[in-house]
């Protein structure tokens, strides 16, 4: 089996403990496959919005795979990583 780079991208603002438990949870599905992930989830607390996107888009030119989780459409972050994943030619996937 080929082993992926995966990030993961959705929304965190505005949820409940920013969204932590969807991003971690197809983490550990990704990882469970043999992938390697890497998960935004897990940087700390205390950055600034800028800080954070800087950080999440330097970790997806990093991968080969991005995956979509449900609500992306609604986050300005996630969004960015959508069109730079395009223009990066990364494969792409949505959480169903």
């Amino acid at each position: 089996m080929e082993i992926k780079r995966y990030y993961i991208a959705g929304p965190m603002t505005g949820y409940t403990n920013f969204n932590r438990e969807a991003f971690n949870a197809m983490c550990d599905d990704l990882r469970k496959q043999g992938h390697t992930v890497l998960n935004p989830a897990m940087l700390p607390d205390g950055l600034t919005q800028a800080q954070y996107m800087d950080i999440c888009l330097a970790m997806l030119r990093c991968v080969t795979h991005v995956i979509m989780l449900e609500g992306w459409q609604g986050s300005q972050g996630a969004k960015i990583e959508h069109s730079l994943a395009i223009k990066s030619d990364l494969i792409l996937e949505y959480q169903r």
